[in-house]
């Protein structure tokens, strides 16, 4: 089968398993279900075998479990993978945020900004109707106010007048096109900041929000919205923890399911860690606010000592300012639209987490859990804490191991540990349980990756034989798929790819990929060296060569060329032409010698 069939296949069964829940009232993703076709895959219990081909019965089986586990509404698992693909779908960084934003704006701008930069406008009137449009541009690139706002627009367009007034639209309209664009990026900054100072001075601002008292506002109640919400899914993941821990131990007999229980917390521990990821991002918005504010300040306060109560101000001083202090807005407009998704992130999780709620009221938790003292993360970390709890490394000297301690490693709370910093003992042993580690016991650093425990005798069991307790979390995962993206496991499943991305067309997964320690021999010089065959070192032959040259200086070189040799290279000759060489002789002289004369005498003049 070849790739292009096999890419067929995977993609008509995700769609027949799409269609299939749709006619059943259910409405998925594609990217839900091939999420989902992987985790049935994973799953040792559904006998996948990933050696051969998939048959048509292979097919229809998996199809069958499919649709039968994305219909399922009771379940905690399908809940977290579904927050999971809609995290990954609707989430990224902040600069990918801003930038998407920016983008939208652009395109959704682009209409109007081609009505300019395209125009041929020659009439008086036509020419206003360019002038209208720009401000408008002007308006919408900014975002200080609606362009069908009466007062807005009058005072934009007087900004607009004292920088660009309309007798220069001959000249804009001679540019080209990117420079027009160029050109009207420039005038909205500097529109932007003359309207902004003019709010402060008290002389406009019509339609324009005041962004930092707003985020003074929203940054903190969003903060205390995301950090409820925290405290919330700890202490249903205390109850569920510790009630677990009671079963496992045989205390508490006629209990729920242990299995639905270990999906529930599964579920509020990954929306734990996703909350986590939103808070952090909104303790940064509140950072950048603060500094924004600064800013702001600084250059409100910088353009009022250089415009004072000047009549007339050299644009080489004021402009840049303005442009600035557009700048810095843009920044408040930023922190807005990246709060306002984070919010909209946090409402949505919500729904995913229902289910177990539904499930496990507190009417059927707390009757297994009175009398007993629920333990929280913090607690069990303290108690783990102090000398005596502390893994003593020289116990593992034969071992390929090495302990990290917070008072010996710099930057100890910087390191990356795995299991987003679960106990993989207890994970392993306990099958899936999820107990927070103690770096305080000790960091273990095992093929360059590091451990943590929830207790010291699970740091010995574990360091005594790591791989087989990384292997016992990996096969532990593959029953719960979406352990992979709540422990960071993608580096141990990487070989494991959807069937489109198989190298063995037909086979739903790849055989994990057998490797093995090896060395190669580099050439001394990989680089071809680069000899120049005309060196020479011998200083005689350099004469030679020289006094050889000398004499072609009195020879005349020519060439030839014949009908065997026509169009096979071009000939070329070299001669030295005749100089212009002039001699000087001796000049001519004259000289002035006495003229000889003669003389009668004795003769009378009559």
């Amino acid at each position: 089968m070849s790739r292009a069939q096999a890419e067929s296949v995977i993609k008509n069964i995700i769609r027949e398993i799409a269609q299939e829940c749709a006619s059943k009232g259910q409405a998925v993703s594609e990217t839900l279900v091939a999420f989902m076709v992987k985790a049935v895959v994973l799953d040792p219990a559904n006998e996948f075998n990933v050696d051969r081909t998939l048959t048509k019965d292979d097919v229809q089986k998996l199809i069958k479990i499919c649709v039968d586990r994305l219909l399922d509404s009771r379940s905690s698992a399908l809940d977290t993978v579904k927050m999971q693909v809609y995290f990954d779908m609707n989430y990224t960084t902040r600069a990918d945020f801003l930038d998407e934003h920016r983008r939208v704006l652009d395109q959704r701008l682009q209409p109007v900004i081609r009505e300019i930069t395209d125009s041929r406008a020659r009439t008086r009137e036509e020419l206003e109707s360019l002038y209208r449009k720009i401000v408008s541009a002007v308006l919408l690139r900014s975002g200080l106010g609606s362009p069908t706002d009466i007062a807005v627009v009058r005072e934009a367009t007087a900004a607009l007048q004292s920088v660009f007034p309309q007798t220069e639209l001959g000249t804009f309209m001679s540019l080209i096109k990117r420079d027009k664009e160029r050109q009207l990026v420039e005038l909205t900054q500097i529109v932007t900041g003359i309207r902004l100072f003019n709010k402060e001075c008290g002389k406009g601002g019509e339609g324009i929000d005041d962004l930092p008292a707003i985020l003074n506002e929203a940054v903190p109640a969003t903060t205390q919205n995301v950090d409820a919400a925290i405290q919330r899914a700890c202490g249903i993941a205390f109850r569920y923890t510790a009630l677990i821990e009671r079963m496992m131990s045989g205390e508490v007999a006629g209990g729920p399911s242990m299995h639905a229980l270990k999906e529930a917390l599964i579920n509020v521990r990954q929306h734990e860690a996703f909350l986590r990821i939103i808070l952090n991002d909104v303790i940064s918005c509140a950072q950048q606010v603060e500094m924004l504010e600064s800013q702001l300040a600084s250059r409100l306060e910088q353009l009022q000592a250089t415009v004072q109560s000047k009549t007339a101000v050299p644009t080489a001083q004021v402009y840049p300012q303005f442009i600035n202090l557009s700048h810095i807005w843009s920044g408040f407009q930023d922190e807005m639209v990246l709060l306002s998704v984070l919010s909209n992130i946090l409402a949505s999780l919500e729904p995913f987490t229902k289910t177990h709620l539904e499930v496990f009221t507190d009417e059927l938790i707390m009757p297994f859990l009175e009398g007993f003292h629920v333990k929280t993360d913090e607690e069990r970390i303290r108690e783990t804490t102090g000398e005596e709890h502390k893994v003593n490394p020289d116990d593992f000297k034969k071992l390929p191991v090495d302990w990290l301690f917070p008072e010996t490693t710099k930057n100890f709370e910087r390191l990356p540990l795995q299991y987003r910093g679960y106990c993989g003992w207890a994970l392993a042993r306990f099958d899936r349980i999820l107990l927070p580690g103690n770096p305080e016991i000790g960091v273990l650093r095992y093929q360059d990756r590091y451990y943590v425990f929830s207790s010291k005798q699970a740091a010995y069991e574990f360091a005594s034989d790591p791989t087989s307790y990384i292997i016992g979390v990996a096969e532990g995962a593959k029953y719960s798929p979406e352990l992979i993206q709540l422990l960071e496991l993608h580096a141990q499943f990487a070989t494991i790819t959807p069937y489109t991305q198989g190298k063995d067309q037909g086979k739903m997964i790849e055989k994990p990929i057998t490797k093995c320690d090896m060395g190669v021999q580099t050439e001394v010089h990989p680089i071809e060296s680069n000899i120049v065959k005309s060196y020479e070192w011998n200083e005689w032959e350099l004469r030679r060569k020289a006094i050889k040259l000398a004499n072609l200086r009195d020879k005349v070189t020519h060439s030839a060329q014949t009908n065997l040799s026509n169009m096979r290279r071009d000939n070329v000759t070299q001669v030295y032409l005749p100089k212009d060489v002039g001699a000087q002789t001796k000049r001519d002289g004259t000289s002035n010698v006495p003229k000889p004369q003669t003389f009668l005498a004795g003769l009378t003049w009559w």
